[in-house]
């Protein structure tokens, strides 16, 4: 679902302590005392902030073996500026399968703070796996880490044959490498050490703003401790249907581009781009044939790049589109790669996401989260090459690759256990948010999440373009409705869209 712009390996030096019981139990006001945690200094990787804290969380590599072997999360926090306006504990829970919490905190946690004005706690976690926590592994070949490779980019006209391939040997590869560590990377995890955090800290109940993924993560949190939920907010969902999770998240990328590229190609049409050197067309219906014609071209005969041995290729410029489409503020280093392969004397300058693989660690949860969460179909080649031909004639902004095969169709022994259905059980403390034009969570697939919660959320639609809301897209609207229900309680009493 979310893309982590500052994925780090994140080496933590603080002591390690276990968590012993449910902790010292608090409502609001002075800060908690936090049994089992160590707090201290941040390692410098991070890029913490000056009153930043950090330190490990001792969880059981298996629940189903609570004393069995631990491993170790990393935690981090901002406390309260006005203490005696604190009323309780903030999760701040990112997207992913795999971004870290505690860079997360780091990058937001300041204008949260501000916003918030002391309300709060901020607290957050790497999850199981990534950043400063215990880490897992596939141990794949570095080919099979760049993200055009790790995600099924069809190849030049549609065909998936590498994609079988190296699907079949990024599953062999961490059904050898990875153990118990890569097969513990699941949702139900992620809840069970946030429950197990919530304890640590010492607080009856946890407010969270999750993002993304983030939000499937808090949904299912909300599902199975709903009494252990303050205010919950719900930024940028998708469709929490069970029987699919994460295969419906990759299928909903097409009608999100969709959704989105309009506003791209606006901005790459408007007459004030002609000074900037990035004015891709005159008409902006004509930027969208501009692009997929170049991407085309690009599949023959890629282009090369300033990063050496790694050509733009048409895969690696949609997905720069994709990439580009989560924020405005990405629309003019995309429209300038456009323009640098247009032109046969450019260098296009790759992306930094684009330009080489990705850690083993980022990988490994990547994949190993959404094959872990539930079973993907064991499909014949036939049906998946039938579905990606399709997909491009309908979506080519996506050239198939939201229906291409996976790792997770050859995934050793399915799913880790049987994935949560949301539902409207439980208290009416949920507030969702949700741009009209999300290129990784579309609106659409939100509307799901809605209805699943039924009588337990509000929503509240803003009428913007790009992937997540809340102190993203400076919408005062969107930001105060948040914002008025973290710190006063109050919602919307109906749904309500923000123009």
């Amino acid at each position: 679902m979310t893309t982590n712009r500052g994925r780090k390996a994140l080496l933590l030096a603080l002591s390690v302590v276990a968590v012993a019981g449910a902790g010292v139990v608090s409502g609001g006001g002075a800060p908690a005392v936090a049994a089992g945690l160590d707090w201290g200094v941040c390692d410098p990787a991070v890029k913490p902030l000056p009153a930043q804290e950090c330190a490990k969380l001792s969880v059981p590599l298996d629940y189903a073996d609570p004393d069995g072997e631990q491993i170790q999360l990393a935690v981090s926090r901002l406390r309260s500026t006005r203490p005696e306006a604190r009323r309780g504990a903030l999760m701040v829970i990112p997207g992913g399968p795999g971004s870290s919490g505690v860079q997360r905190l780091a990058q937001k946690g300041a204008v949260l703070d501000g916003q918030l004005d002391g309300a709060y706690d901020l607290v957050a976690f790497d999850p199981r796996g990534i950043g400063g926590s215990a880490k897992a592994r596939c141990g794949l070949d570095e080919g099979d880490r760049w993200m055009v490779t790790l995600r099924s980019w069809p190849g030049a006209g549609g065909d998936i044959d590498e994609n079988v391939a190296r699907s079949k040997r990024i599953a062999e590869a961490c059904a050898r490498n990875g153990g118990a560590m890569l097969r513990g990377l699941t949702t139900a995890n992620q809840v069970r050490d946030l429950e197990r955090l919530r304890q640590a800290l010492g607080e009856r109940k946890l407010s969270a703003w999750g993002v993304s993924y983030g939000t499937y993560v808090a949904a299912a949190y909300a599902e199975k401790y709903p009494d252990r939920t303050d205010r919950w907010v719900l930024d940028s969902s998708n469709d929490p249907d069970p029987k699919r999770v994460a295969r419906g998240w990759l299928v909903g990328m097409a009608q999100g581009a969709e959704d989105r590229f309009p506003d791209f190609a606006a901005w790459a049409a408007h007459p004030d781009r002609a000074d900037q050197g990035l004015r891709l067309a005159e008409r902006a219906e004509d930027v969208r044939p501009l692009v997929l014609d170049l991407a085309a071209r690009l599949d023959r005969e890629p282009h090369p790049s300033n990063t050496p041995g790694a050509p733009l290729t048409g895969a690696m410029l949609l997905q720069a589109l994709q990439q580009a489409l989560y924020s405005d503020a990405f629309f003019p280093s995309f429209a300038q790669l456009v323009t640098d392969a247009l032109d046969p004397a450019g260098v296009p300058v790759l992306p930094r996401e684009l330009a080489g693989p990705m850690p083993d660690d980022a990988a490994a949860i990547t994949v190993g989260v959404i094959c872990n969460d539930v079973d993907w179909p064991r499909s014949p080649v036939r049906s998946y090459q039938r579905a990606v031909t399709a997909d491009r004639a309908a979506h080519p902004l996506t050239a198939g690759l939201p229906v291409n095969v996976t790792p997770c169709a050859y995934w050793k022994g399915g799913a880790t256990e049987k994935p949560v259905r949301i539902t409207d059980h439980g208290p009416s403390n949920i507030l969702m948010i949700q741009n009209l034009r999300d290129p990784s969570t579309p609106y659409s697939k939100g509307l799901a999440m809605r209805a699943a919660l039924g009588q337990r959320a509000r929503l509240v639609s803003v009428d913007h373009g790009g992937h997540g809301v809340y102190l993203g897209n400076g919408n005062a609207c969107g930001d105060s409705a948040v914002t008025r229900y973290l710190t006063e309680g109050v919602r919307p009493e109906a749904d309500v869209l923000c123009r």
